[in-house]
């Protein structure tokens, strides 16, 4: 039995598909088909077919919904393989794959043969996909496996040479920029680091803000000030810690702002961090807009490894600046809220402040 209220939801859903179909918006393929009574034909959104009279479509959440409903594939856009951005989004995947798994950093050409492209193409794509270059990205994963090698290596030199680094001067030249912090320092857990840090309350409870030299390395949500700074104790155990001055009571309010009317935005710098993956991760999640959300499978996409759910899933929970990286939009593929290392009620608070109905 419909109530008027599920037909109004409908109604309203149908109109944000159509807006996409309408506007053959890409994106929107793998989302969701639509089907042409008339033709008895189903489509991609992004289908380059003439546009259907409106009356005659109907939308499907999947190639095999529109199917059982008596609909076959279009021969056009193929909705039941896979897309061009599917395919090109493997095939990146696969050169990743291929760059983090070798001993030494493949060529252009090879990467471009593995995968069947010529290196003019593969390089375009690569970026289209990606945002960066091969070149950079290799440069990126050499950096990750010093970082991870960094504590466990008797000097840095010995974890600069293990990943495969032919000469120290070539990672230290941007050193910092990928560790936030020098080798050195990052090697012995922050020793060195000056970190200013302060609590406050908020509406989710307490939030503590920590900064780095390069800009905010910490923005971390809680119930009780002296677990969050444990925390924080724990994730640089080496650094000098000191509580924050006047001028820095100032970032915190933004930050409180921030939690409080995510709209606001943050106008400060942050010192990231991270792996190279994680940074990944973490620019797709700054990505997402304001007021809706994604699903793990959709970041992985957006970063070209559709493969690597649970890594950005590892990724999100990795995240140390809640709200300024927005982990919180992120939910499961039927759209439930999953978990979130500061609470599921507090990622519910955030969407809600957002503007996002609780699908719950």
């Amino acid at each position: 039995m419909h109530s008027p209220e599920s037909d109004i939801a409908r109604s309203s859903q149908d109109d944000v598909l159509w807006t996409a179909l309408a506007a053959r918006d890409a994106a929107a393929d793998g989302r969701f088909v639509y089907a042409v009574r008339t033709t008895g034909v189903y489509c991609r959104p992004s289908c380059s077919a003439r546009r259907p009279n409106r009356e005659n479509v109907s939308f499907h959440a999947s190639c095999s919904d529109a199917e059982a409903a008596g609909f076959r594939p279009c021969r056009r856009c193929r909705p039941n393989e896979p897309s061009r951005a599917e395919r090109q989004a493997e095939a990146v995947a696969r050169a990743c794959r291929l760059i983090e798994e070798a001993e030494a950093v493949p060529s252009l050409d090879a990467l471009a043969e593995e995968v069947g492209m010529s290196p003019f193409h593969f390089h375009r794509v690569f970026r289209t996909v990606t945002g960066i270059t091969p070149k950079t990205y290799a440069a990126a994963q050499r950096a990750e496996r010093v970082a991870a090698g960094l504590r466990e290596a008797d000097t840095v030199t010995q974890a600069l040479y293990e990943a495969g680094y032919a000469a120290p001067s070539r990672f230290y030249a941007g050193a910092t920029e990928r560790l936030g912090m020098t080798p050195n320092a990052y090697r012995k857990g922050g020793l060195g680091a000056r970190i200013r840090f302060a609590v406050a309350p908020c509406a989710l409870g307490a939030v503590l803000v920590a900064a780095s030299e390069r800009g905010v390395c910490a923005i971390l949500l809680g119930d009780e000030p002296e677990a969050l700074t444990q925390e924080l104790r724990q994730r640089f155990p080496g650094a000098a810690l000191s509580p924050g001055d006047a001028a820095f009571a100032e970032w915190v309010a933004q930050v409180v702002g921030l939690v409080e009317v995510p709209a606001r935005g943050l106008d400060l710098p942050l010192d990231i961090g991270g792996t190279a993956f994680q940074q990944r991760v973490w620019a797709a999640l700054r990505a997402i807009p304001l007021g809706t959300t994604a699903t793990y499978a959709d970041i992985a996409r957006a970063i070209g490894a559709p493969a690597a759910v649970r890594a950005v899933a590892l990724a999100c929970g990795a995240n140390r600046l809640a709200v300024a990286i927005p982990c919180h939009r992120v939910v499961r593929s039927d759209g439930a809220l999953s978990g979130y290392r500061w609470g599921v009620a507090r990622k519910r608070a955030l969407l809600t402040r957002e503007g996002v109905p609780d699908p719950e």
